[in-house]
């Protein structure tokens, strides 16, 4: 079992596997925190906000495009400060989650989103020391935050104020 470990075969394989576990541990939890019930029905939302099927197979593409993008800059360089990157990105996107939906407090997640959309920017740099234009993949992520951010912001803007439920 020890020459397994140490093959072509894992080593080719063990950054998409690692790559892989991470985006479904956070889809996961974002998908765990996110409940489109009653409270989030009946806020009052913008006209242009995307139908709710859409948000699933954005972010979908967006995990894809992330993991791919930390698999190649892992494969092309010391990889651990471009993890804690992907890492740190991973804990702010849960937050958001937490402080939206779980939370109802589209306020609170909207003062977290520079800290979210900040942490895309620093995984778009690691991956560019390290693999070069791979940091494109990580473009529609960004773009869809701040799409995000300006849609928190109607929302807030909309139903504000918000109260921390009982």
């Amino acid at each position: 079992m020890h020459g397994f470990w140490h093959s072509p075969f894992w080593q080719d394989w063990e950054a998409t596997f690692i790559a892989a576990g991470g985006v479904t541990i956070l889809a996961g939890a974002g998908a765990s925190l996110t409940t489109i019930g009653a409270w989030y029905k009946n806020l009052r939302k913008p006209s242009w906000q995307p139908p709710n099927w859409m948000f699933p197979i954005a972010w979908t593409s967006i995990f894809i495009l992330e993991a791919a993008a930390g698999v190649i800059g892992w494969k092309s360089g010391d990889g651990w400060p471009m993890i804690a990157a992907f890492i740190v990105n991973g804990v702010f996107n849960i937050l958001w989650s937490a402080y939206f939906f779980k939370l109802r407090r589209p306020d609170w997640a909207l003062r977290e989103v520079p800290l979210l959309w900040l942490s895309v920017v620093a995984m778009m740099v690691a991956v560019a020391v390290h693999a070069g234009s791979a940091w494109c993949l990580l473009i529609p992520y960004l773009v869809w935050v701040s799409f995000a951010t300006f849609l928190n912001w109607k929302i807030v803007q909309l139903n504000a104020p918000f109260t921390v439920p009982a």
